[in-house]
């Protein structure tokens, strides 16, 4: 089947210009309606597979990335921008490995109370958001990732998340007993803040303005 090279082309410039990856809704906003993106997507995939730059998925949004191989070449120092505490990477990964997580199951599995703005400032860096009331009493909030999550991560999906065993071996996971049996909720199992742990406030330097949405031009 053959594509239109000005819908083809189209969508290459959309996903050059945005300065995040791109909704396939977003992306078939612009499109006739009927235009088959998965097509377009798929061989604008197969162009860039092996360039500098690749065409890669992000949860149900794209966007074009330094090829893997590269990285290393392209290495440079700078600022960093986002500087999260421990008490608000605990609360992402939380969310992360449960979602969808109310504030108060998040607070159940840390063993404190979660301080205020935490949850607003991982709002804020667009790495979670709301997902909808849960239907019991008091109709609580919950929070799940985001695809710029994905993205700052490098994931394709959530199911890339490293396992349990992969955190540990890491070094970035307790390998205490508890940390299997903080909940019933998990996906593999998070270690629980000691209940005696001072709170650590988070902080966050987003670093820029964004001026629209997607960084697209009008």
């Amino acid at each position: 089947m053959s594509l239109d090279t000005e819908h083809l082309r189209l969508v290459e410039a959309m996903l050059f210009a945005a300065d995040r990856p791109l909704p396939e809704v977003v992306l078939a906003g612009k499109l006739p309606e009927g235009t088959d993106l998965s097509a377009i997507l798929a061989r604008l995939q197969a162009d860039y597979a092996g360039r500098g730059v690749n065409l890669v998925r992000r949860g149900d949004a794209w966007a074009f990335r330094t090829a893997p191989d590269l990285a290393g070449s392209l290495a440079v120092e700078q600022t960093q921008v986002r500087r999260l505490s421990r008490a608000a990477i605990e609360v992402l990964a939380i969310i992360a490995y449960n979602q969808p997580v109310t504030r108060a199951e998040i607070e159940e599995v840390r063993g404190v109370a979660l301080s205020k703005g935490t949850l607003d400032l991982l709002f804020e860096a667009g790495w979670i958001r709301p997902r909808g009331r849960r239907r019991t009493v008091g109709k609580p909030l919950q929070w799940g990732t985001t695809d710029a999550f994905l993205d700052h991560f490098g994931l394709e999906s959530l199911e890339d998340l490293p396992s349990l065993k992969e955190l540990k071996a890491a070094g970035l996971l307790d390998t205490r007993p508890a940390a299997n049996a903080y909940g019933n909720r998990a996906v593999d199992g998070l270690v629980p803040v000691d209940v005696d742990e001072p709170e650590e406030e988070p902080e966050l330097d987003l670093g820029h303005d964004e001026e629209d949405e997607y960084g697209l031009a009008e």
